[in-house]
């Protein structure tokens, strides 16, 4: 938006919601800026009637539930964690295609928070749905780039009217509401993760043994270029993060042979997530990684590449 003012942005949503919704109101609430942005929105419009639920489907950043217990205590939301490891393991089981797993993962979170609704008696849920999610989901005559879940992957018959205040916004103008809206410095200005997590930073079928490997592969790379940042060696990036290809290779540990999966370093600078140049990392932070890498993941991980694609013609995610 040219010229855009998240003061009356932030005014004129609070109003809207407040003559808009009669009821109680649930948010899929992730602990991402765009979620927290939300959830503070709805908050401050409906207070006590907004559950906030966190579902942990097993494919979150590492240590990431226990983290946002403590950011939901300290924005004074009410929050409700649910377990639902297995049950996203079990419904993609199998499944290889990516539009697939985003569009599964999208109507089990429906699921999931229709039962917490029929429990906390919602009629609304709200979700930090943004620009590019729906612009690269497609319908109509735009073609569809990616199912994103909370938008693609949304089923045709739902049981709760949908909040979405922030649909028209790109990130950058989410990260200055968050500011204005007193939320956290590390979250308003925290890199985007994806609604399905993990799952979809895992070329192929998602078990649990991969889902391991990338957690800890991700933990890496966020916390090796978080301290090159900190200590002046480079910009940080809009998003960085590690992938996870299918295929095996040969390596050496020592004398012996070993033959593990490939990793895939991303990063990438942008402004709103619709276009995307990689970020030129330098090569003693890339070989720092590389090195933690198939030393912390030894003998499941042989082999660590960096990604050099723009976006176009590459997307900033893998599927």
């Amino acid at each position: 938006m040219i010229g855009f003012k998240p003061e009356k942005f932030i005014e004129e949503a609070v109003k809207e919601i407040k003559n808009s919704v009669d009821g109680n109101v649930i948010i899929a609430w992730s602990g991402g800026v765009d979620s927290t942005t939300t959830a503070v929105l709805v908050n401050k419009a409906v207070g006590e009637r907004l559950l906030c639920i966190f579902v942990d489907t097993g494919f979150m950043r590492k240590n990431e539930p226990e983290r946002m217990k403590e950011v939901g205590k300290a924005l004074d939301l009410r929050i409700k964690m649910v377990d639902a490891k297995n049950r996203f393991l079990s419904a993609l089981k199998g499944v290889k295609d990516p539009e697939k797993k985003r569009k599964i993962c999208g109507e089990l979170f429906i699921r999931i928070f229709e039962e917490e609704a029929r429990n906390f008696e919602a009629k609304y849920l709200a979700q930090g749905t943004i620009a590019p999610d729906w612009i690269e989901s497609g319908g109509g005559i735009r073609d569809t780039i990616k199912s994103h879940h909370n938008v693609g992957g949304l089923p045709e018959k739902m049981g709760l009217k949908l909040i979405e205040p922030l649909r028209e916004l790109y990130k950058d103008e989410v990260r200055k509401v968050g500011k204005v809206l007193g939320i956290p410095k590390e979250i308003y200005t925290r890199q985007p993760f994806p609604g399905p997590g993990l799952a979809i930073r895992i070329v192929g079928e998602v078990t649990e043994e991969r889902v391991n490997i990338i957690r800890e592969a991700c933990a890496i790379t966020e916390k090796e270029i978080e301290s090159a940042v900190a200590e002046g060696k480079m910009e940080r990036p809009w998003q960085y993060f590690a992938v996870l290809l299918p295929t095996k290779s040969v390596g050496v540990h020592g004398d012996v042979r070993a033959y593990g999966y490939t990793v895939v370093i991303r990063a990438v600078d942008s402004i709103d997530g619709m276009s995307a140049a990689y970020s030129k990392i330098p090569h003693e932070v890339l070989q720092k990684i590389s090195t933690k890498i198939t030393n912390e993941l030894k003998d499941r991980v042989t082999r660590v590449v960096y990604d050099i694609t723009n976006k176009p013609p590459g997307t900033i995610e893998y599927i």
